[in-house]
């Protein structure tokens, strides 16, 4: 393993100390590459993967990488359906984006509530990219007590999964947040993780002028994410 992973195994390790560890698990890359990470940290006997689809959500990849990780059985399921469609009755919301919004904070409650139960932490799986194009619902899937990726760019994510020898679908399939029908990352924020990760770091030979500003007007019109709330101190 390089230095990178073995630093973030001895963080998780200090971070946790005795503690068990809770985690969203959705078949994505990040959830994969962290999964990988606090078990092998920890041991499987402190982890408790937990499956959060919303219907008939598709989750052969999360149960793949549960299964590679050697837990077998050893995980939960809890079917969303129920509490989102009750809260978006409820609200009378209209639009695939609010409704997103309550999966992913619905998510949330059940993984806090669940580590709350066993007295253990929940562990979130946002990386550097996410982050910073402020792609991730405030008190939803950035919501957690450790984020062990959170140094990582998304292409740097690809590239540790590939390390840690997970299942080529991991790496090669397209990002997406499970949250409608055909939903994309990259489709709907109109730019690839890999030029974003350049323009972030600042590197932008090569790269279209008008990406380069799409992704900085992404950062800027999504930087609040990253300040609130707003605190008055005296």
């Amino acid at each position: 393993m390089t230095n990178k992973t073995n630093e973030i195994i001895s963080w998780i390790k200090k971070i946790c100390g005795d503690k068990q560890v809770v985690i969203g698990v959705s078949g994505g890359v990040d959830s994969a590459v962290t999964l990988t990470l606090i078990t092998k940290a920890l041991g499987k006997d402190r982890v408790l993967p937990i499956c959060l689809p919303y219907k008939n959500q598709d989750m052969t990849d999360a149960k793949l990488i549960i299964d590679f990780n050697g837990y077998g059985r050893e995980y939960q399921e809890v079917n969303i359906e129920k509490i989102v469609d009750e809260t978006v009755d409820s609200l009378s919301i209209d639009d695939d984006l609010r409704k997103g919004n309550v999966m992913a904070r619905t998510r949330m409650i059940v993984l806090f509530d669940t580590a709350k139960k066993i007295g253990g932490l929940v562990c979130g799986t946002e990386n550097k990219s996410e982050h910073y194009l402020g792609y991730f619902t405030r008190f939803g899937d950035a919501a957690s007590d450790l984020e062990p990726i959170a140094s990582l760019y998304k292409t740097e994510v690809w590239q540790m999964a590939k390390e840690l020898g997970l299942p080529e679908i991991f790496y090669t399939k397209k990002p997406s947040a499970g949250l409608w029908e055909g939903q994309s990352d990259e489709d709907e924020m109109g730019f690839s993780y890999e030029v974003a990760d350049k323009v972030l770091q600042g590197k932008f030979d090569g790269i279209d002028p008008d990406i380069v500003q799409q992704v900085k007007a992404r950062v800027e019109r999504n930087k609040f994410k990253l300040e609130v709330p707003f605190t008055f101190s005296y």
